[in-house]
């Protein structure tokens, strides 16, 4: 797996004071605000903004929501080195990057329909015997594959969707 050196950084940051956790949740936090606030994904992501402005707005939301103080340095390092913009890119390494030293397999799990609580478990638990690693199971419901799942663990994908089946017979159509 490749990482960025900016989420190697904040992890042996986060790990020499011992708030990993604490810093992984935050960050998690962030990259919620970023896909769901759409002024506030906007707004990082806007170059023409000024320095100071990104500065002032980032410490403003550190002490609204009391980011641990290694976390709001290392945010405003990314503003004096204009990477701020690739903030969701850095943090979604970040997280990565700790599962990855804790030993943990990212997989993702897309339905059809929504599943049950019991019928996610049971995936994820069918998945940690195949692979040997606890799972970490991004879950989503996807309505445009009609029916059936895919399941995707690093580079292995598995697809029994009928939009895939269909695609298929259409290729050989063709």
């Amino acid at each position: 797996m490749s990482f960025n050196s900016y989420s190697k950084a904040l992890y042996e940051l986060s790990i020499e004071s011992n708030v990993t956790d604490e810093i992984e949740h935050q960050s998690k936090s962030i990259l919620k605000a970023l896909e769901t606030i759409k002024e506030f994904n906007a707004f990082i992501k806007n170059p023409l903004f000024k320095h100071n402005d990104h500065v002032e707005m980032l410490n403003d939301l550190s002490k609204k929501f009391n980011f641990n103080p290694i976390l709001n340095k290392f945010l405003n390092f990314l503003v004096s080195k204009r990477r701020l913009f690739y903030l969701d890119k850095i943090l979604k390494d970040f997280v990565s990057y700790c599962s990855f030293k804790r030993g943990e397999v990212d997989a993702k799990l897309i339905s059809a329909k929504e599943l049950k609580d019991d019928e996610v478990e049971k995936i994820k638990k069918e998945l940690f015997a195949k692979f040997g690693s606890k799972i970490n199971l991004d879950y989503k419901v996807d309505k445009d594959l009609i029916s059936g799942l895919i399941i995707q663990v690093g580079s292995i994908m598995i697809d029994n969707s009928m939009k895939n089946k269909l695609k298929q017979i259409k290729s050989q159509m063709i």
